[in-house]
């Protein structure tokens, strides 16, 4: 049995979760369309998808699902984000309808057809303009002899740190990479190895011999 989810988030605002409810209960109401459920958020654009229930909402639409946000905005943090989610559920055979925009669209329909083709050429517009002014900035970083990327010698770090007093003590004691590894609960002793060669961890205590 198809069904209608309608998706709604706000970043801070609990009154605009309301506000978007009641206008998609509004919608709904004037377009004899039944509301079956809402998966709505609080939370910043900024946040990954998971963390705003996006990848939850794709999972929960089928094929003849439909999707109603009061305007696309609320579905992505960037344009190219937007309409490859769109892109993707129209693939899906979801109808996708956002208030604001006066966009309803169907798979089937041949508006909608050209209206995801347009989506399309946009993304691969705003991610070529993305990568051009990321280009630009970063020579004009160079020309104002700014040093790019991480200085030479930087060192990462690392999820072995918290424990790097214990992996030297038991170095100290003779044991192994492996039997610390084992020992310490991790299962790359080869990961540990690196960091210890890295951080010159072995020279050090073997010098204090």
């Amino acid at each position: 049995m198809p069904k209608t989810i309608a998706y709604i988030r706000a970043s801070t605002d609990k009154q605009d979760l309301n506000n978007q409810k009641l206008e998609i209960f509004e919608y709904a109401r004037k377009n004899q369309i039944e509301v079956n459920d809402f998966i709505q958020i609080t939370i910043s654009s900024r946040r990954t998808s998971k963390d705003r229930r996006i990848d939850e909402m794709v999972s929960a639409l089928n094929g003849a699902d439909t999707l109603i946000v009061t305007e696309l905005s609320r579905l992505g943090r960037s344009t190219a984000e937007i309409i490859g989610l769109v892109n993707e559920l129209v693939k899906k055979s979801v109808r996708v309808i956002a208030i604001k925009q006066n966009l309803d669209i169907k798979q089937q329909d041949m508006n909608s057809k050209i209206i995801t083709a347009l989506f399309s050429l946009f993304a691969e517009l705003e991610r070529d303009l993305i990568s051009l002014r990321t280009k630009e900035a970063l020579a004009s970083k160079k020309l104002q002899g700014v040093q790019l990327g991480k200085p030479k010698g930087t060192i990462q770090k690392s999820k072995f740190d918290k424990d790097v007093l214990k992996i030297k003590e038991l170095l100290s004691m003779g044991l192994s990479v492996r039997k610390i590894a084992t020992f310490l609960g991790y299962s790359n002793h080869i990961g540990l190895n690196e960091y210890i060669n890295k951080r010159a961890i072995r020279n050090m205590n073997e010098i204090k011999k």
